[in-house]
């Protein structure tokens, strides 16, 4: 595997994750976080507030982190077993982060605690199978 298709797959992935994250929490879902905050006031930054430099290299480091443990890991190189392997990754780390973050904070309800982690999983599916799609690619 080349440099040349980790960086597109590492691209193309960054792309996909933050198109989605765009379409589940600031379309979709966008209603649902807000009726399942927690008591935490004033955490939650306005589009206008937002720090777009932050929200992109996370995008991309997430991407990334698919392409690394795609690509020195698992070999995967197709759709299929990139998507259910992100579906697994997305899963976990969404669990694990949600869960720490409700017992640690008021920042978002048990019920958000518990759907946030299936919003991940999604994401990192849809987002891995496209990446695994890209490293296979000749």
């Amino acid at each position: 595997m080349t440099a040349k298709n980790r960086i597109m797959a590492t691209l193309v992935g960054f792309v996909v994750f933050f198109l989605l994250g765009w379409l589940f929490y600031g379309v979709l879902l966008m209603d649902f976080y807000e009726s399942n905050a927690g008591t935490a006031s004033g955490v939650m930054r306005s589009d206008e507030e937002m720090v777009w430099w932050a929200l992109i290299l996370g995008n991309l480091f997430q991407a990334y982190f698919l392409v690394y443990i795609f690509g020195n890991w698992a070999n995967i190189t197709s759709f299929s077993a990139g998507l259910k392997a992100g579906l697994l990754i997305g899963l976990i780390l969404g669990l694990a982060f949600n869960l720490s973050m409700y017992g640690t904070t008021n920042m978002g309800n048990l019920t958000a605690a518990l759907v946030d982690p299936i919003v991940s999983a999604v994401m990192m599916g849809i987002t891995g199978g496209v990446i695994g799609a890209m490293l296979g690619r000749g």
